[in-house]
């Protein structure tokens, strides 16, 4: 390979709180495909911590200044809260760049739509990082289900679970689900992903929404129940207070099962230093297999190695070769449209409702 085919894919990403920190900046820094050349933030604690992290990058302020720079750069991540994306996105494009959306996609699935057209008229690449369809946990679900050895699924539980009662992100405490805040666009479009890539599109989708922070102003405890047109049953919770945890996964087939506990520690790793290129990056150790069989003769099932990078290899594939992306944004838009639906069809149920009812009663 010659000229820019053989260079490495240059990359500026914008925004360095978790997302960029944690889920972007690593793995373009890890992958010799890219070159980390920018980050974008306005931060002055976050900007001195990404020039130590790495000091090869220069540190913007803006995205203006990384979109100055467009002739120097070949693609543009962006990891900023989901309000900002569709804005930025648009910018990158127009400057000629490819463009990776973290998730929520876009604020709307009409804003979606139209930045899927956009990219088109452009000629350039628009994915979306839902890097959780690259979990080991997942992926072992995954190969459980295309392989049969579960049998007809006939019920798929899955759950993010955690106790926060502090938000730290200050966006996402101020957010409306309007503005793309709320619980069920920040880890819907994770699990409604992952159901969908399982077992196909949504027949009839319900939920129950509810805030549980004292003024809060998006939910942050959802769940979702989805009948898929493939006959299985999906019910997806998702809950940042709950004190104690449900499984991860918990997949009832006709002819055998497959429960496992705790979040894949991928996203734990990094956030305390890993490298995507450490030896043990993605290993679930034995102690947090899942069991998989029927009640009574259940075996521990080595987790398949989780692989977030995975989506950058294919994404440098795609932008190098012409190979598929690693997500169609279409996809990402139709989780949005079902959100969209579940939040208009949904009330919202606050906590300090319930209290109130509770004393009322005493």
């Amino acid at each position: 390979m010659t000229g820019a085919a053989s260079r490495p894919i240059r990359t500026a990403v914008v925004g360095f709180g978790v997302s960029g920190r944690v889920f972007h900046s690593p793995f373009l820094a890890a992958d010799p495909a890219y070159s980390l050349d920018a980050i974008v933030t306005a931060d002055p604690e976050r900007a001195a911590d990404a020039a130590k992290r790495y000091p090869t990058a220069s540190v913007l302020a803006s995205v203006e200044e990384a979109l100055e720079r467009a002739a120097d750069l070949d693609l543009l991540v962006i990891g900023t809260p989901p309000a900002t994306h569709a804005g930025i996105a648009t910018a990158a494009l127009d400057a000629g760049l490819d463009v990776v959306v973290d998730k929520p996609f876009t604020v709307t699935s009409t804003e979606g739509r139209e930045l899927i057209a956009h990219a088109e008229r452009r000629g350039r690449r628009l994915t979306v990082f839902q890097n959780r369809r690259w979990d080991g946990d997942f992926i072992t679900v995954r190969d459980l289900v295309e392989t049969g050895r579960l049998g007809a699924v006939r019920r798929f539980e899955s759950r993010f679970e955690w106790y926060k009662p502090e938000i730290r992100a200050s966006w996402k405490a101020e957010a409306t689900a309007a503005q793309g805040g709320g619980i069920l666009f920040d880890l819907g479009t994770h699990l409604i992903d992952q159901a969908v890539q399982l077992f196909g599109p949504v027949a009839e989708a319900r939920a129950e929404l509810a805030v549980n922070r004292p003024g809060g102003v998006a939910d942050d405890d959802a769940f979702v129940a989805l009948r898929h047109t493939s006959g299985t049953i999906s019910h997806l919770w998702m809950n940042s207070l709950a004190p104690q945890f449900g499984p991860r996964f918990h997949v009832l087939g006709s002819q055998s099962g497959y429960t496992s506990h705790g979040l894949d520690g991928q996203e734990a790793a990094l956030g305390a230093g890993a490298s995507p290129a450490d030896e043990d990056y993605g290993v679930t150790p034995p102690e947090r297999w899942g069991v998989f069989g029927v009640e009574g003769s259940l075996e521990p099932l080595p987790t398949v190695r989780g692989d977030y990078g995975a989506f950058y290899r294919a994404l440098a594939d795609s932008i190098r070769g012409g190979s598929p992306l690693p997500v169609d944004p279409a996809d990402s838009v139709g989780v949005l449209e079902l959100i969209e639906r579940l939040h208009e069809e949904t009330p919202l149920h606050r906590a300090d409702d319930l209290t109130t009812m509770n004393e009322g009663q005493r």
